[in-house]
């Protein structure tokens, strides 16, 4: 399972860190959330420069998704991959449904 946090960087643009339990501890720690929500798209389906609507967990359950950032890069994640998106400002990141099957996420809100 890959851990990555997407957040806005001092450019305006979105940058993405790799993360693992080891060199972030403070993951293995509880955190307050305020519910779950699951959520189904298609394969193809595309979701144009945007940013996270509030700080939030998103996992990957089925499917595969690519998340594209302001300098070209694409990072692609399949089933078990969590993102910590927290870039709620700037350009923000696309976001597309890559395969053949329906990607399913749970997003997890956190508290402030």
């Amino acid at each position: 399972m890959g851990f990555m946090r997407i957040y806005s960087g001092d450019d305006g643009e979105s940058h993405i860190e790799e993360m693992d339990l080891e060199s972030h501890p403070n993951l293995t720690e509880l955190h307050s959330v305020t519910g779950i929500v699951f959520r189904q798209s298609e394969p193809g389906h595309f979701s144009d420069w945007h940013h996270a609507p509030r700080r939030q967990y998103v996992i990957t359950i089925q499917g595969e998704g690519e998340i594209g950032l302001g300098d070209g890069t694409v990072y692609r994640f399949g089933p078990g991959h969590v993102t910590l998106a927290e870039d709620m400002s700037g350009r923000g990141h696309t976001t597309r449904v890559v395969g053949n099957v329906p990607r399913i996420t749970a997003s997890v809100p956190l508290e402030d």
